[in-house]
């Protein structure tokens, strides 16, 4: 095991689960396509909106829904609160509401900031630049999918985050590019195959 830090079980997925999933999965990919016409960020920089893998997103949702469920994290909110940095239409952020989770987002591009807005609620979604924000220590999930394509721009962004959540909080980080958190002892990964991490101290 990675620097002796403890894996969990994935949450399997049944056969009926996995036919609403891919029935959310063409919805989504629809959405997907009319919003990237909208594009108005620099993509030089900044991806547009695209979708993570919805059968992943319940994955790690669960899994850090249920670790926190069974008493091994401690959450500073009742319900746990969750965003989700770059957060695009709000997508991620319907799965975390259904499993329970108080959720707040931030997307810098206007067209999926108001989809979002209008999903979720527009006091739960901020159009903030996400390499100023700096109270990532308020939440006690704190999820991303690689909002930045330049690779600097992301291991900062990635470090930012890293050094700024609360320990007892928990990072759920897709496509890292910033590898030091195997090796960085105030962190304890959740899942040999997903990047799911508890920040363990400060």
């Amino acid at each position: 095991m990675d620097n002796g830090k403890s894996y969990r079980k994935a949450v399997e997925i049944s056969d009926e689960q996995q036919q609403l999933l891919n029935i959310i999965n063409r919805f989504i990919a629809f959405f997907t396509r009319e919003i990237q016409k909208q594009c108005a960020i620099d993509t030089e920089h900044e991806y547009p909106f695209v979708a993570m893998d919805t059968r992943q997103v319940f994955q790690e949702l669960k899994l850090a829904w249920d670790y926190i469920q069974e008493g091994n994290a401690a959450p500073e909110s009742s319900p746990p609160s969750l965003v989700d940095i770059g957060c695009g239409i709000g997508n991620v952020l319907l799965f975390a509401e259904q499993i329970g989770f108080d959720v707040y987002g931030m997307e810098k591009d206007e067209y999926p900031f108001q989809v979002a807005a209008r999903l979720i609620g527009s006091d739960r979604i901020w159009q903030k630049d996400i390499m100023e924000y700096d109270r990532y220590h308020e939440f006690d999930v704190v999820y991303y999918f690689c909002p930045l394509t330049d690779g600097n721009m992301q291991r900062e962004f990635e470090r930012r985050v890293e050094d700024t959540m609360r320990p007892g909080a928990i990072l759920i980080g897709n496509y890292k590019r910033d590898t030091g958190i195997k090796n960085d002892p105030r962190f304890r990964k959740l899942h040999i195959d997903l990047p799911v991490w508890e920040k363990i101290s400060a």
